[in-house]
């Protein structure tokens, strides 16, 4: 199969869809890479490195596409690119359409087949794609909000880690899924007092062993989110719904009860946001503050770190890859798992989560979601 690794596009984006070590392998399957030249730069890729491994140097992105078979990228597709797919193209990337209908009507308009890493699943119901940015950005997260928090960055001036004689900062995680264990491991490496809220009591129970009872859980409620934001100096949203829009946890009328200066970190702003008055920003213009609140949204918080980000995405993308390159669709035919990864096929919508939030109708081509 011919595959195609175009460079990111979306602002302050400089991970890369496949690294050198990726194309090899893809290489050794027998499938031709095509890499847009200068798409590994910001990861600290040079084109020679990907030649060296085996692919081709495209020198601009509609050569890519035109040449390639199975497009493979980081984030989602934006206007330009949707444009350029056809019906004969497989894209496997980062897509969350339940928040962007304009990209799912140009998705499905394509006629492509779109495959999204964050909705394949695994054996134990993970998310084995999602997984090693929800690491990175759960991490990544805690770094920002301890930045955030200084005074010339708007925050209340209060250090993260405290001093001795001073207490630290205390920090509330919405969700103890990957992203909410990784934001409370390094929330609690730097000496911060840290709460997570979980529903799942199993999940609480594994959080409570894994920290050794220095992290605090507490089941979430309505009760318990009020009580605890109200409290908190940071709170990091990490609430997921695998393709669904992220349920709002926190509402406007929150912001003025909460402790001026202090900081929401909406990791799923993917999906939409935890928060109602979330909205994606930038690396380069991270945040803003309503009421008093500062919110940090970057709505691709792993691509500040894009060499360790685009290293561990590879790891996890590519067994899925070669799959789909060695098989096509018919990948989708043999693994379950992969197939709840399509959400889109031939101008239809196939995930349910998906079809739900954006009010489409839902089809199921391979069984992925049958009894």
């Amino acid at each position: 199969m011919r595959v195609g690794v175009p460079a990111e596009i979306k602002p302050g984006e400089y991970r890369v869809g496949l690294t050198p070590t990726a194309v090899r392998e893809y290489e050794a399957h027998g499938h031709e890479v095509f890499v847009e030249a200068g798409a590994g730069l910001g990861a600290g890729y040079t084109d020679e490195a990907f030649v060296r491994a085996g692919a081709s140097i495209m020198p601009d992105a509609d050569s890519v596409f035109q040449i390639a078979e199975m497009v493979i990228k980081v984030k989602e597709p934006q206007k330009v690119e949707w444009e350029r797919l056809t019906p004969k193209h497989i894209l496997f990337t980062y897509l969350h359409l339940a928040p962007d209908p304009a990209q799912t009507e140009g998705l499905l308009a394509s006629g492509c087949a779109a495959i999204a890493y964050e909705t394949v699943t695994d054996a134990k119901g993970g998310l084995p794609l999602l997984a090693p940015m929800s690491e990175v950005a759960g991490r990544i997260a805690v770094f920002s909000a301890a930045e955030t928090l200084l005074k010339h960055n708007g925050g209340m001036g209060l250090l993260l880690c405290g001093v001795p004689g001073v207490s630290p900062a205390r920090v509330c995680v919405l969700g103890g899924g990957v992203v909410g264990m990784n934001a409370a491991r390094m929330a609690m490496g730097l000496n911060a007092e840290v709460v997570v809220l979980e529903r799942s009591i199993p999940r609480m129970r594994e959080l409570d062993d894994i920290f050794m009872g220095r992290v605090l859980t507490r089941y979430s409620t309505l009760d318990a989110i009020e009580e605890e934001i109200l409290k908190a100096d940071v709170v990091v949203g990490a609430v997921l719904t695998a393709g669904a829009a992220a349920p709002k946890l926190v509402r406007r009328e929150h912001l003025s009860r909460m402790k001026p200066g202090s900081v929401l970190v909406d990791v799923s702003i993917d999906q939409g946001g935890c928060f109602e008055t979330s909205h994606a920003t930038t690396h380069a213009e991270p945040t803003y503050t309503i009421d008093g609140v500062v919110h940090y949204c970057v709505a691709n918080m792993p691509g500040a770190a894009p060499r360790t980000s685009s290293e561990a995405l590879g790891n996890a993308t590519l067994p899925f890859g070669i799959a789909l390159a060695d098989k096509g669709l018919k990948a989708l035919e043999a693994d379950r798992h992969l197939a709840k990864g399509l959400n889109v096929l031939k101008g239809e919508i196939t995930h349910p989560a998906v079809a739900q939030a954006l009010g489409k109708p839902f089809v199921d081509p391979f069984g992925a979601w049958g009894a």
